[in-house]
């Protein structure tokens, strides 16, 4: 489907093309709002390691460290993704899926855009300061992780893991929210995590491994190419359904967890069996399918602590 008027190519017919006023379009469009997989996706790792920590203390997360966490994962995506956009916004102009984002189109100038990325951290920030010190803490210390991600396409081929050392962090923060520390349990997770999100990033990326690599981009798609790409699935995916389970083991988690564990790791077995990396929309709805499995994983963690141990 081609974009009209405005619109971005790879996100047509959504709620902002149709519903929102005209003029918010374009801001909303920066945010991600249009798409908000992403956002999904980053708020997974702060609801397993609530969960993590509700497994911990035998007690479900309080439901206000649950919305918070909500809102703090779509503010801090949206800020996140008009960084990358406005660092971003010469080679988006580039390539095909991209260059009718806000600002290579020229709906939005940069100024425009450093304030809206301004006002967003500000709601992020907000929410952060719900929370007790160390998770205060825990959150700032994420932010030169978030600043250099969108340089790295530029001088590795695995841009992916600094993806992951951002978009998992919130595996630190859920558990210091609960018990005011970090243990080694949340840091396994965030290990997991990560192998989490080099494989679905790694399947996200193919959708412009060739015009990546006629501009000079790098990622793992390109690294590992047609031939490798369903090994090193099979390797991340499978450390990350490990490391996982490593983790809950040694927060108390229980048979029940084990069994959400096991519908996970059988959901990214999917993914890997029905990848082709020529087949651009079946990698964005596999890429997508990571939502579901990531609230498979929480409902696990929710359960184990809320049903009578098997």
């Amino acid at each position: 489907m081609s974009a009209g008027a405005g619109q971005v190519a790879d996100a047509t017919g959504n709620w902002v093309d149709t519903l929102a006023p005209s003029a918010t379009r374009p801001y909303l469009r920066l945010a991600r709002l249009d798409r908000p997989i992403g956002s999904w996706l980053l708020l997974m790792p702060c609801w397993w390691s609530l969960g993590l920590a509700g497994m911990k203390a035998r007690e479900l997360p309080s439901p206000w460290y649950v919305l918070l966490f909500f809102i703090g994962a779509f503010a801090m995506r949206g800020a996140g993704c008009t960084w990358n956009d406005l660092v971003d916004r010469d080679l988006d102009a580039k390539v095909e899926r991209t260059r009718s984002r806000p600002i290579p189109s020229g709906q939005v100038t940069p100024v425009q855009a450093a304030i809206f990325m301004g006002v967003q951290a500000l709601v992020g920030l907000a929410v952060l300061l719900q929370f007790n010190r160390y998770t205060i803490l825990c959150g700032f210390a994420s932010l030169g992780v978030v600043v250099i991600y969108p340089f790295m396409k530029r001088i590795t081929y695995w841009p992916q893991i600094v993806l992951g050392l951002a978009f998992s962090w919130g595996a630190l923060m859920g558990w210091p929210a609960m018990l005011g520390r970090l243990d080694l349990a949340p840091l396994v997770l965030y290990a997991g995590a990560i192998c989490w999100v080099i494989a679905y990033d790694t399947i996200y990326a193919h959708q412009d491994r060739e015009d990546d690599a006629l501009i000079g981009v790098k990622s793992t798609a390109i690294l590992f190419g047609e031939r490798r790409t369903r090994q090193m699935l099979t390797l991340f995916y499978l450390l990350a359904v490990v490391l996982i389970g490593i983790a809950a083991t040694m927060a108390g988690g229980g048979n029940v967890f084990g069994i959400g564990l096991t519908i996970f790791a059988l959901h990214l077995a999917w993914q890997i069996r029905r990848i082709d990396v020529n087949d651009p929309a079946l990698c964005l709805r596999l890429f997508k399918s990571n939502r579901d499995a990531g609230l498979i994983l929480f409902a696990a963690m929710l359960l184990d602590v809320a049903l009578p141990r098997m």
